[in-house]
Protein backbone atom coordinates (compact mmCIF):
# COMPACT_ATOMS: atom_id res chain seq x y z
CA UNK A 1 0.00 0.00 0.00
CA UNK A 2 1.09 3.30 -0.62
CA UNK A 3 1.60 5.86 2.16
CA UNK A 4 -0.22 8.99 0.02
CA UNK A 5 -1.09 9.88 -4.09
CA UNK A 6 1.90 11.09 -4.45
CA UNK A 7 4.04 7.38 -4.21
CA UNK A 8 1.32 5.76 -5.99
CA UNK A 9 1.58 8.40 -9.19
CA UNK A 10 5.47 8.12 -8.97
CA UNK A 11 5.44 3.77 -8.83
CA UNK A 12 2.93 4.51 -11.87
CA UNK A 13 5.21 6.74 -13.73
CA UNK A 14 7.76 4.52 -12.98
CA UNK A 15 6.09 1.33 -14.27
CA UNK A 16 4.61 3.30 -17.83
CA UNK A 17 8.25 4.33 -18.24
CA UNK A 18 10.53 0.80 -17.29
CA UNK A 19 10.37 -0.45 -20.97
CA UNK A 20 12.28 3.31 -21.88
CA UNK A 21 14.52 2.43 -19.31
CA UNK A 22 15.86 -0.82 -20.04
CA UNK A 23 19.18 -1.24 -21.39
CA UNK A 24 19.82 -1.51 -25.23
CA UNK A 25 22.51 -3.79 -26.53
CA UNK A 26 24.92 -3.16 -29.86
CA UNK A 27 23.22 -4.93 -31.80
CA UNK A 28 19.69 -3.65 -31.06
CA UNK A 29 21.62 -0.36 -32.45
CA UNK A 30 22.94 -1.71 -35.76
CA UNK A 31 19.53 -3.46 -36.39
CA UNK A 32 18.01 -0.18 -36.20
CA UNK A 33 20.47 1.52 -38.42
CA UNK A 34 20.38 -1.27 -40.96
CA UNK A 35 16.66 -0.93 -41.31
CA UNK A 36 17.06 2.70 -42.08
CA UNK A 37 19.77 1.61 -44.75
CA UNK A 38 17.37 0.57 -48.05
CA UNK A 39 19.86 -0.65 -50.40
CA UNK A 40 20.80 -3.14 -47.93
CA UNK A 41 17.37 -4.42 -47.01
CA UNK A 42 16.71 -4.49 -50.55
CA UNK A 43 20.11 -6.46 -51.56
CA UNK A 44 19.10 -8.82 -48.21
CA UNK A 45 15.52 -9.42 -49.63
CA UNK A 46 16.61 -10.19 -53.07
CA UNK A 47 19.62 -12.36 -52.06
CA UNK A 48 16.95 -14.26 -49.98
CA UNK A 49 14.84 -14.59 -53.38
CA UNK A 50 17.93 -15.15 -55.44
CA UNK A 51 18.92 -18.40 -52.60
CA UNK A 52 15.69 -19.51 -52.58
CA UNK A 53 15.20 -19.88 -56.10
CA UNK A 54 18.20 -21.49 -56.36
CA UNK A 55 17.98 -24.17 -53.74
CA UNK A 56 13.91 -25.16 -54.23
CA UNK A 57 13.33 -23.57 -57.92
CA UNK A 58 14.62 -26.87 -59.67
CA UNK A 59 12.36 -28.80 -57.83
CA UNK A 60 9.43 -27.74 -59.94
CA UNK A 61 10.76 -27.24 -62.98
CA UNK A 62 9.96 -30.31 -65.61
CA UNK A 63 13.86 -30.72 -67.01
CA UNK A 64 16.82 -31.61 -65.05
CA UNK A 65 20.03 -29.89 -65.38
CA UNK A 66 22.09 -32.62 -67.63
CA UNK A 67 18.92 -33.96 -69.53
CA UNK A 68 19.30 -33.22 -73.58
CA UNK A 69 16.63 -31.93 -76.39
CA UNK A 70 17.98 -32.72 -79.47
CA UNK A 71 14.79 -30.73 -81.00
CA UNK A 72 15.53 -27.17 -79.23
CA UNK A 73 19.42 -26.65 -79.56
CA UNK A 74 20.09 -23.07 -79.09
CA UNK A 75 16.67 -22.16 -78.64
CA UNK A 76 15.94 -18.65 -77.31
CA UNK A 77 13.65 -17.47 -74.39
CA UNK A 78 10.62 -18.66 -74.91
CA UNK A 79 7.29 -19.93 -73.06
CA UNK A 80 7.21 -23.31 -75.11
CA UNK A 81 8.19 -26.29 -73.20
CA UNK A 82 9.07 -23.99 -70.41
CA UNK A 83 12.60 -22.90 -71.70
CA UNK A 84 12.16 -19.07 -69.99
CA UNK A 85 15.94 -18.53 -70.69
CA UNK A 86 16.36 -20.75 -73.31
CA UNK A 87 18.86 -23.37 -74.28
CA UNK A 88 22.28 -24.18 -74.90
CA UNK A 89 23.97 -25.73 -77.51
CA UNK A 90 23.36 -29.16 -76.33
CA UNK A 91 19.27 -28.49 -75.73
CA UNK A 92 20.33 -28.08 -71.77
CA UNK A 93 17.55 -26.12 -70.24
CA UNK A 94 19.22 -22.83 -69.39
CA UNK A 95 17.20 -21.85 -66.59
CA UNK A 96 17.22 -24.84 -64.39
CA UNK A 97 21.32 -24.90 -64.74
CA UNK A 98 21.44 -21.11 -63.84
CA UNK A 99 19.54 -22.23 -60.77
CA UNK A 100 21.55 -25.69 -60.16
CA UNK A 101 24.81 -23.27 -60.83
CA UNK A 102 23.74 -20.84 -58.10
CA UNK A 103 23.19 -23.37 -55.90
CA UNK A 104 26.87 -24.50 -56.48
CA UNK A 105 28.55 -21.06 -56.64
CA UNK A 106 26.36 -19.86 -53.19
CA UNK A 107 27.05 -23.00 -51.75
CA UNK A 108 31.01 -23.00 -52.37
CA UNK A 109 31.00 -18.94 -51.72
CA UNK A 110 29.59 -19.98 -48.08
CA UNK A 111 31.60 -22.94 -47.16
CA UNK A 112 34.84 -21.76 -48.55
CA UNK A 113 34.06 -18.03 -46.37
CA UNK A 114 33.55 -19.85 -43.34
CA UNK A 115 36.60 -22.27 -43.59
CA UNK A 116 38.72 -19.73 -44.21
CA UNK A 117 37.40 -17.07 -41.50
CA UNK A 118 37.65 -19.77 -39.12
CA UNK A 119 40.89 -20.02 -39.90
CA UNK A 120 42.12 -16.58 -39.79
CA UNK A 121 40.10 -15.77 -36.40
CA UNK A 122 42.15 -18.82 -35.17
CA UNK A 123 45.41 -17.67 -36.48
CA UNK A 124 44.91 -13.76 -35.89
CA UNK A 125 43.84 -13.75 -32.42
CA UNK A 126 46.17 -16.46 -31.19
CA UNK A 127 49.27 -14.57 -33.03
CA UNK A 128 47.86 -11.49 -31.60
CA UNK A 129 47.44 -12.32 -28.30
CA UNK A 130 50.88 -14.39 -27.41
CA UNK A 131 52.90 -11.56 -29.11
CA UNK A 132 56.55 -11.45 -29.43
CA UNK A 133 58.43 -14.42 -31.35
CA UNK A 134 55.08 -16.93 -31.79
CA UNK A 135 53.22 -13.66 -33.55
CA UNK A 136 56.61 -13.25 -35.62
CA UNK A 137 56.59 -16.60 -36.68
CA UNK A 138 53.08 -16.97 -37.47
CA UNK A 139 52.34 -13.53 -39.17
CA UNK A 140 55.80 -14.41 -41.54
CA UNK A 141 54.00 -17.63 -42.85
CA UNK A 142 51.37 -15.47 -43.75
CA UNK A 143 53.48 -13.43 -45.68
CA UNK A 144 54.87 -16.36 -47.25
CA UNK A 145 51.87 -17.52 -48.05
CA UNK A 146 50.87 -13.62 -50.04
CA UNK A 147 53.77 -14.80 -51.67
CA UNK A 148 52.23 -17.98 -53.17
CA UNK A 149 51.30 -17.18 -57.21
CA UNK A 150 47.72 -18.39 -56.82
CA UNK A 151 46.49 -18.98 -59.67
CA UNK A 152 49.74 -21.62 -60.35
CA UNK A 153 49.14 -23.72 -56.92
CA UNK A 154 45.41 -24.26 -57.81
CA UNK A 155 46.10 -25.71 -61.03
CA UNK A 156 48.22 -27.61 -59.69
CA UNK A 157 45.84 -28.81 -57.41
CA UNK A 158 43.59 -29.27 -60.21
CA UNK A 159 45.98 -31.64 -61.92
CA UNK A 160 47.13 -33.21 -59.51
CA UNK A 161 43.77 -33.77 -57.39
CA UNK A 162 40.88 -33.43 -59.98
CA UNK A 163 38.11 -30.68 -59.70
CA UNK A 164 35.76 -32.07 -57.46
CA UNK A 165 33.49 -30.09 -55.36
CA UNK A 166 35.41 -29.82 -52.02
CA UNK A 167 38.74 -29.44 -54.07
CA UNK A 168 37.57 -26.49 -55.39
CA UNK A 169 36.30 -24.86 -51.54
CA UNK A 170 39.85 -26.41 -50.17
CA UNK A 171 41.59 -24.39 -52.88
CA UNK A 172 40.10 -21.10 -52.40
CA UNK A 173 39.78 -21.33 -48.03
CA UNK A 174 44.18 -22.33 -48.17
CA UNK A 175 44.50 -18.67 -50.12
CA UNK A 176 41.41 -16.36 -48.27
CA UNK A 177 42.06 -16.83 -45.09
CA UNK A 178 45.38 -14.31 -44.68
CA UNK A 179 43.44 -10.83 -45.08
CA UNK A 180 40.95 -11.97 -41.66
CA UNK A 181 43.84 -13.19 -40.09
CA UNK A 182 45.84 -9.74 -40.18
CA UNK A 183 42.47 -7.42 -39.35
CA UNK A 184 41.88 -9.71 -36.53
CA UNK A 185 45.26 -9.79 -35.22
CA UNK A 186 45.45 -6.20 -35.16
CA UNK A 187 42.06 -5.91 -33.13
CA UNK A 188 43.43 -8.41 -30.94
CA UNK A 189 46.80 -6.08 -30.38
CA UNK A 190 44.11 -3.62 -29.24
CA UNK A 191 42.28 -5.80 -26.89
CA UNK A 192 44.89 -7.51 -24.75
CA UNK A 193 45.41 -4.90 -23.02
CA UNK A 194 41.91 -4.34 -21.95
CA UNK A 195 41.07 -4.62 -18.32
CA UNK A 196 38.54 -7.39 -18.69
CA UNK A 197 41.86 -9.64 -20.09
CA UNK A 198 44.40 -8.28 -17.54
CA UNK A 199 41.24 -9.43 -15.22
CA UNK A 200 41.09 -13.04 -16.43
CA UNK A 201 44.80 -13.42 -16.62
CA UNK A 202 44.76 -12.18 -12.84
CA UNK A 203 42.28 -14.87 -11.40
CA UNK A 204 43.96 -17.71 -13.92
CA UNK A 205 41.45 -17.75 -16.59
CA UNK A 206 43.84 -20.42 -19.48
CA UNK A 207 45.08 -18.49 -22.80
CA UNK A 208 42.87 -20.46 -24.87
CA UNK A 209 40.18 -19.49 -23.20
CA UNK A 210 40.61 -15.72 -22.33
CA UNK A 211 40.85 -16.06 -26.56
CA UNK A 212 38.23 -17.31 -27.49
CA UNK A 213 35.56 -16.19 -24.50
CA UNK A 214 36.51 -12.94 -24.47
CA UNK A 215 39.16 -11.84 -27.34
CA UNK A 216 37.06 -13.56 -30.03
CA UNK A 217 33.27 -12.55 -29.12
CA UNK A 218 34.43 -9.30 -28.85
CA UNK A 219 35.72 -8.89 -32.84
CA UNK A 220 32.71 -10.51 -33.79
CA UNK A 221 31.43 -6.84 -35.22
CA UNK A 222 34.40 -6.31 -37.73
CA UNK A 223 34.33 -10.14 -38.37
CA UNK A 224 30.66 -10.29 -39.19
CA UNK A 225 31.55 -7.24 -41.66
CA UNK A 226 34.37 -9.04 -43.12
CA UNK A 227 32.61 -11.71 -43.72
CA UNK A 228 30.01 -10.64 -46.21
CA UNK A 229 32.90 -8.73 -48.12
CA UNK A 230 34.53 -11.66 -48.63
CA UNK A 231 31.92 -14.08 -49.69
CA UNK A 232 31.64 -12.19 -52.74
CA UNK A 233 35.25 -12.41 -53.75
CA UNK A 234 35.03 -15.99 -52.86
CA UNK A 235 32.21 -16.06 -55.21
CA UNK A 236 33.72 -14.14 -57.53
CA UNK A 237 37.10 -16.47 -57.01
CA UNK A 238 35.23 -20.18 -57.93
CA UNK A 239 33.69 -18.27 -61.11
CA UNK A 240 37.06 -16.85 -61.83
CA UNK A 241 38.71 -20.55 -61.59
CA UNK A 242 35.55 -22.19 -63.68
CA UNK A 243 35.94 -19.88 -66.25
CA UNK A 244 39.31 -21.11 -66.75
CA UNK A 245 38.29 -24.37 -66.42
CA UNK A 246 39.91 -25.47 -63.26
CA UNK A 247 36.82 -25.51 -61.30
CA UNK A 248 33.48 -27.63 -61.11
CA UNK A 249 33.52 -30.44 -63.93
CA UNK A 250 30.92 -31.11 -66.22
CA UNK A 251 27.64 -31.98 -66.21
CA UNK A 252 27.82 -30.79 -63.23
CA UNK A 253 27.62 -26.54 -62.97
CA UNK A 254 28.58 -23.11 -61.61
CA UNK A 255 28.18 -19.60 -62.61
CA UNK A 256 31.46 -19.44 -63.79
CA UNK A 257 30.84 -22.46 -66.00
CA UNK A 258 28.08 -21.22 -67.79
CA UNK A 259 30.11 -17.78 -68.26
CA UNK A 260 32.45 -19.86 -69.56
CA UNK A 261 29.91 -22.02 -72.33
CA UNK A 262 28.15 -18.43 -73.23
CA UNK A 263 31.37 -16.46 -73.59
CA UNK A 264 31.99 -18.78 -76.87
CA UNK A 265 28.60 -18.17 -78.40
CA UNK A 266 28.20 -15.18 -77.41
CA UNK A 267 27.89 -13.97 -81.12
CA UNK A 268 24.87 -16.73 -82.02
CA UNK A 269 23.68 -17.35 -78.83
CA UNK A 270 23.53 -14.35 -76.42
CA UNK A 271 21.05 -15.40 -73.70
CA UNK A 272 23.75 -18.31 -72.84
CA UNK A 273 25.93 -15.58 -71.67
CA UNK A 274 23.47 -12.66 -70.23
CA UNK A 275 21.53 -14.91 -67.59
CA UNK A 276 23.78 -16.61 -65.78
CA UNK A 277 26.19 -13.06 -65.81
CA UNK A 278 22.75 -11.31 -64.52
CA UNK A 279 22.88 -13.89 -61.84
CA UNK A 280 26.22 -13.48 -60.90
CA UNK A 281 26.04 -9.66 -61.12
CA UNK A 282 23.07 -9.53 -58.74
CA UNK A 283 24.41 -11.80 -56.28
CA UNK A 284 27.49 -10.36 -55.79
CA UNK A 285 26.07 -6.63 -55.59
CA UNK A 286 23.48 -8.07 -53.26
CA UNK A 287 26.52 -8.99 -50.63
CA UNK A 288 28.25 -5.94 -51.49
CA UNK A 289 25.46 -3.64 -50.00
CA UNK A 290 24.54 -6.07 -47.57
CA UNK A 291 28.51 -5.98 -46.45
CA UNK A 292 28.02 -1.73 -46.52
CA UNK A 293 24.96 -1.93 -44.58
CA UNK A 294 26.70 -3.90 -42.04
CA UNK A 295 29.94 -1.91 -41.64
CA UNK A 296 27.83 1.43 -41.03
CA UNK A 297 25.01 -0.46 -38.76
CA UNK A 298 27.89 -2.34 -36.15
CA UNK A 299 29.87 1.62 -36.32
CA UNK A 300 29.49 2.31 -32.97
CA UNK A 301 30.34 6.07 -33.65
CA UNK A 302 27.46 6.02 -35.83
CA UNK A 303 24.73 7.00 -33.62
Amino acid sequence: MFKNKDDALVASLGQALQPELQGRSLWFYARQRFKRNRAAVFSLGLLICITLACVIGPFFLPHAFDSADWDAMSRPPTLQNWHLFGTDDSGRDLLVRTLIGGRISLMVGLLATLSSVSLGIAWGATAGFLGGKVDAFMMRIVDMMYAVPYLLIAILMVTLLGRAFYLVVITITVFSWMDMARVVRGQTLSLRSKEFVEAARAIGVPTRRIIFQHIVPNLLGIVVIYTTVTVPGVILTESVLSFLGLGIQEPMTSWGVLIHDGAQVMEISPWILIFPGLMLSSALYCFNYIGDGMRDALDPKDR
